[in-house]
């Protein structure tokens, strides 16, 4: 009886060694390796093993928090079902050669602090839907084919620190939310059309917590290059 309940007690030790992120979790980073032809990764993933071992790929308490796969060759578009890594802290996808539109469903990584695909090749508007990740702390799409306008709601982010749209095709207005926040550290808009963005950037050096400093920006409309970007505090 003895040596069976200490057999007993070395399986459960073992247990959490085995344990496996939700299948809906695995599926995800699945149906992204195959939309972005996982085989051609610079760093690709052996499926056969634990998710726990996928190149990029951070797990915590059997759920995925982080996805990291910078420079790696990821070719074509997101599917949908990324908004099932419902633990999503971070979503770091940048300098790939990533097109087509950011999906709607990235909307539901509520937990998402960093969403970053600076350097693809996306095209399309900026999903409306990330106005609902209010955890949000960087967003980064610099660098990409991006148009239309920046949703307004966007103003809304409290949390956000890093709001980078540098170098994309975006026109009209700069979310009025974002003058007035005062988490807010580093904004690049510069490369872009926008307008009407003279009064924001007043309105952004009066109230945000950080020392800014413009550069590129025109005083009339339309601003072609408008970039705000922390200073050290000893203003070098």
């Amino acid at each position: 009886m003895k040596k069976f309940l200490r057999n007993l007690s070395l399986m459960l030790l073992t247990v959490p060694l085995f344990a496996q992120v939700p299948a809906k979790e695995k599926q995800a980073l699945l149906d992204l390796y195959v939309a972005t032809h996982g085989e051609q990764w610079i760093k690709s993933w052996d499926t056969n093993k634990p998710v726990q071992e996928w190149q990029g790929v951070t797990v915590e308490n059997d759920h995925v928090v982080s996805l990291s796969l910078l420079f790696n060759n990821l070719q074509g578009s997101i599917p949908a079902s990324i908004a099932d890594l419902e633990k999503l802290r971070t979503l770091e996808l940048s300098f790939n050669n990533i097109s087509g539109s950011l999906p709607e469903s990235i909307g539901d990584l509520t937990q998402l602090e960093v969403l970053a695909f600076n350097g693809n090749k996306l095209t399309g508007t900026i999903p409306v839907s990330i106005a609902m990740l209010t955890n949000l702390k960087q967003l980064h799409l610099s660098s990409n084919a991006l148009s239309g306008s920046i949703p307004e709601a966007i103003g809304n982010l409290a949390e956000l620190e890093i709001f980078n749209v540098f170098d994309n095709k975006l026109e009209g207005n700069v979310p009025s939310g974002l003058a007035t926040n005062r988490n807010l550290k580093e904004l690049m808009l510069a490369e872009n059309r926008l307008t009407s963005t003279t009064d924001f950037s007043a309105v952004l050096l009066t109230n945000s917590g950080s020392k800014l400093n413009l550069k590129e920006t025109l005083l009339n409309p339309p601003a072609q290059s408008v970039i705000a970007i922390e200073t050290p505090e000893d203003g070098n």
